[in-house]
C-alpha cells in the first residue's frame, strides 16, 4: 500500500543489510516487496545459503509519523522475543535485528516467514465451521499471549506509568496532540472526547498487572492454514496493559461479545472475561483510542481527501456511539 511514511529500499540496501545480518556468503538470491502496509517496508528474501528471510526496515525518526510510532519496531522485535518461549503461539523469529541506524536511517530487523494467508484473504472462502474453528484457535493462542508479564504499564519505548489508568490517559493525551498539531478531523471536537476519556479512567483502576497487549489483531494480522492459527505478525504496536484492550481489535468494528468461538478458546486456555457495564465500557474506551488512531494516522500516511472523508465517515458514527457508552 502507498504511504509517504514507509521507507524507500532498493536491491542494494537489502543486500548491504543483509550481509550486514548474516555475512557476505548469505547474499540474497531474490528479493521481493510486499505491499501490505503503511508504516515498514517489508521485503521477502531469499537466502544463497536456502533459508528464507522477511526483512523489515522501519522509517527515518524524521520520517511523518505519529508519536506513538517512534522506535515501535524495536516494540515488535520485544514482543516477538517475548512471545518465543510461548507453546502454542506462532510467531515469527527473530534472526538479527539492526538499531544502530548506520546502513539505513531507520530501524531494520529479519525474521523467519511464517506459513499461511491472512484470515482476512480467506474469510469470505471458508465454511462457518472452518471459521469457528479458526476463532476458537485464535481465541487460545491470545489468552496464552495474555499470561506475558510486564514490569511497567504503556508502551514500551515510551515512559513508562505506575498505573494504567495512568498510563492509558497518557496514551489518549498523546494521540489528541498529534490529531491537534496534524489538524486530523476526529468528527467529535477533542475537548468532547478528552472529557469522554479522562471521565471513563476510573474504569481501569482495577488492572494491576500489565499483561502483553498486541493491540493489532485484526485479521489481516492473523495467519491461517487448514482451519489452525500459523502465524501472529506485526506485534509493533503492542504495549504492556490491559488484556481487554486487545478485544477492540479482534473483533474490528465489532463486538467481541458476538465472537463465541473466540470466547470459548480464549476461556478454554485459561483466559478471563467478562461482559458487566463496566468491562463493556471499559472495551468502549479501547476502540474510541483505536478510532482517534485511525482517523488521525491519514495526516501522515499522505492519504487524499476523498480516502479521509470515507473513513470519517465510516468511523465517525462508531465513535459518537463508543463516546456515548463512556458517558452512560
Amino acid at each position: 500500500m502507498q504511504s509517504i511514511t514507509k521507507p524507500s529500499v532498493d536491491r542494494a540496501t537489502v543486500d548491504a543489510l543483509v550481509t550486514a545480518a548474516f555475512g557476505p556468503g548469505a547474499l540474497p538470491v531474490r528479493s521481493r516487496p510486499i505491499t501490505d502496509g503503511t508504516y515498514n517496508t517489508i521485503v521477502r528474501v531469499a537466502l544463497a545459503d536456502g533459508r528464507t528471510a522477511m526483512l523489515k526496515v522501519a522509517p527515518a525518526p524524521d520520517a511523518p509519523q505519529l508519536s506513538y510510532e517512534r522506535d515501535i519496531l524495536r516494540t515488535e522485535a520485544l514482543f516477538f522475543d517475548r512471545a518465543a518461549g510461548l507453546d502454542g503461539v506462532p510467531t515469527p523469529r527473530l534472526l538479527s535485528t539492526g538499531f544502530e541506524r548506520s546502513l539505513v536511517p531507520g530501524d531494520f530487523v529479519f525474521m523467519t516467514e511464517v506459513p499461511g494467508r491472512s484470515l482476512s484473504a480467506l474469510h469470505a472462502s471458508l465454511a462457518p465451521e472452518e471459521l469457528a474453528a479458526v476463532r476458537r484457535d485464535l481465541g487460545g493462542v491470545v489468552a496464552r499471549l495474555h499470561t506475558v508479564r510486564g514490569d511497567t504499564f504503556g508502551y514500551p519505548q515510551a515512559a513508562s506509568a505506575g498505573s494504567w489508568a495512568e498510563a492509558f490517559g497518557g496514551m489518549a493525551e498523546v494521540i489528541l496532540a498529534d490529531a491537534e498539531r496534524l489538524g486530523a478531523d476526529l468528527t467529535r471536537p477533542a475537548a468532547e472526547i478528552r472529557a469522554a476519556v479522562t471521565g471513563a479512567l476510573g474504569l481501569l483502576e482495577g488492572v494491576t498487572v500489565p499483561v502483553l497487549v498486541h493491540f493489532d489483531l485484526w485479521d489481516g494480522n492473523v495467519l491461517v492454514e487448514g482451519s489452525r492459527v500459523s502465524g501472529v505478525i506485526d506485534g509493533e504496536r503492542a504495549f504492556w496493559g490491559d488484556p481487554y484492550a486487545d478485544f477492540a481489535s479482534l473483533a474490528l468494528f465489532g463486538d467481541i461479545e458476538d465472537d463465541a468461538a473466540f470466547l470459548e478458546g480464549y476461556r478454554a486456555a485459561g483466559g478471563s472475561v467478562a461482559f458487566t457495564a463496566g468491562n463493556r465500557r471499559r472495551i468502549a474506551l479501547y476502540r474510541v483510542y483505536l478510532y482517534l488512531i485511525m482517523l488521525t494516522e491519514g495526516s501522515v500516511r499522505g492519504y487524499t481527501e476523498e480516502q479521509s472523508a470515507k473513513l470519517r465517515d465510516f468511523l465517525g458514527p462508531l465513535l459518537a456511539g463508543d463516546l456515548a457508552a463512556l458517558k452512560g
